[in-house]
């Protein structure tokens, strides 16, 4: 198993909590042939999600400052945009604070190669024993396109398998190819480095790692079975997921999955449902009240040198009841959006 990109796509999918793509990688824009009615639905469940449309938002409360900025984990030549309005910020900030910087990465990556077992179950029941013949026939397929041989993705601990299916096969290349994946998060990093401004991680190394860890047999193979219709259309998948980012409206994609699930998973609605309130309890709502603490300790330092924080995460982390924004409203900060010069990924 090719370990670094796997591990490269394992954080970058696992922290936006959507598939993953990348501007190289062609397929189609799925909104742009879905039914209008269809659309309307989607449209009509992501309606009233608190912060919904927006990606770069500035948090203020008293002196403290703060920055954040809804991220997209892969190489856009569009990120440019966000990077010639907020690298001259970082430049002066305090501090930039992202999901995982450099340090977690390498003991992530330490980590698993000193013990496979972290994501290879050596003593359970293999996935060709917990699904239908059809059904593993379609998973190892899945796979395999993403370099991943049946024999050893046989063993691989299922919620690792549902974040890699998150990953388009294409995407999986490029990764091997350019040795990251480059996106905003990864700018933010490079510039912060460069300007001599600290990186400090929201959360401990081995979070990615903790996040399944309570789940039934059922609910990991139910996680696998809602992944897979995606996973049969990445590059489409992925591209839709790019083009609704850069548009400022990452909770439609989300809708999207649910809705997909639906059509063409084989689990009933209420299981559907049930997967998706797991994965947004475990992917962003329990992490997002995790971070509150640390984003008001770095900005009150921050204000004591006169100076504010960037905030990198991924973008799904910003909307919602139990989104970031919301959560520093309620704690009571104001909450402004950033306007970039052409309206790309505007706050709204």
């Amino acid at each position: 198993m090719r370990l670094k990109p796997m591990l490269t796509a394992l954080f970058a999918a696992a922290t936006l909590a959507l598939p993953a793509a990348a501007q190289d990688c062609v397929g189609q824009n799925l909104f742009e042939r879905m039914p209008p009615a269809r659309l309307a639905e989607l449209h009509a469940a992501a309606e009233g999600v608190p912060y919904r449309q927006g990606l770069f938002w500035r948090a203020e409360k008293g002196e403290r400052r703060v920055t954040l900025l809804g991220t997209y984990h892969f190489a856009d030549p569009r990120h440019g945009l966000a990077m010639d309005r907020f690298g001259p910020e970082l430049d002066e900030a305090a501090l930039l604070m992202v999901e995982a910087g450099p340090e977690e990465e390498a003991r992530l990556t330490q980590a698993m190669a000193a013990d496979p077992s972290l994501l290879v179950d050596p003593e359970g029941p293999t996935l060709p024993e917990r699904f239908t013949d059809a059904e593993w026939k379609s998973l190892a397929a899945a796979l395999e396109a993403r370099g991943l041989p049946a024999v050893i993705a046989s063993r691989l601990r299922p919620w690792y398998v549902a974040v890699i299916l998150g990953v388009s096969p294409c995407m999986m290349r490029l990764i091997e190819e350019r040795g990251d994946p480059g996106g905003l998060d990864h700018l933010l990093v490079e510039r912060a480095q460069a300007a001599g401004v600290p990186v400090r991680a929201l959360e401990p190394w081995d979070t990615v790692l903790t996040l399944f860890a309570d789940m039934t047999p059922r609910e990991e193979e139910d996680m696998i079975r809602a992944a897979m219709p995606a996973a049969e259309y990445a590059d489409d998948y992925a591209v839709t997921l790019a083009d609704t980012y850069f548009a400022g409206d990452s909770w439609l994609i989300w809708e999207f999955g649910r809705f997909d699930a639906y059509d063409h998973s084989g689990l009933s609605r209420a299981a559907v449902d049930e997967q998706m309130r797991l994965a947004q309890e475990k992917l962003m709502d329990r992490r997002n009240e995790s971070w509150i603490e640390p984003i008001e300790q770095a900005a009150a330092e921050a204000a004591g040198q006169g100076k504010g924080v960037v905030i990198g995460f991924g973008a799904l982390h910003l909307p919602g009841e139990h989104g970031v924004l919301r959560l520093l409203e309620e704690r009571g900060w104001s909450i402004s959006p950033i306007m970039l010069e052409e309206g790309t990924g505007d706050g709204g």
